[in-house]
């Protein structure tokens, strides 16, 4: 009897845990817009090069540097990397670089609310 109880326990502590991992690698709805033009060159915040148009980045006042997020709007999604912080504008909570927002399409509408979840 004793071993029955200690199995339902353990597995009630399995799918509490589960259940948190579940709500811990849920998508956030951010709202977002890129950055890019006229930036070109300069440094980030984390000391990289910024390169728009060839690196799928992204500026957060939220994540730390290095912190990877897999970015989702109008059934495209990326991954890019934090390297920079940002955005100061709009209450905005994520910038991305423009070659990720053209991946996904945010270029069109320039601002608009995108699905995040960290993935590393």
């Amino acid at each position: 009897m004793k071993s029955f109880l200690k199995m339902i326990m353990v597995a009630g502590v399995m799918v509490v845990s589960l259940a948190a991992l579940q709500d811990s690698a849920a998508a956030d709805t951010q709202l977002a817009s890129y950055y890019g033009p006229g930036l070109e060159g300069n440094l980030t915040a984390s000391g990289d090069v910024f390169e728009p148009y060839t690196e799928y980045t992204a500026a957060s006042l939220q994540y730390p540097f290095g912190t990877e997020l897999l970015v989702s709007y109008g059934g495209y999604s990326t991954v890019v990397e934090v390297t920079d912080r940002g955005p100061y504008a709009g209450g905005r909570e994520l910038d991305l670089s423009q070659a990720a927002a053209d991946e996904i399409g945010l270029t069109y509408a320039g601002v608009d609310y995108v699905d995040v979840q960290v993935i590393g």
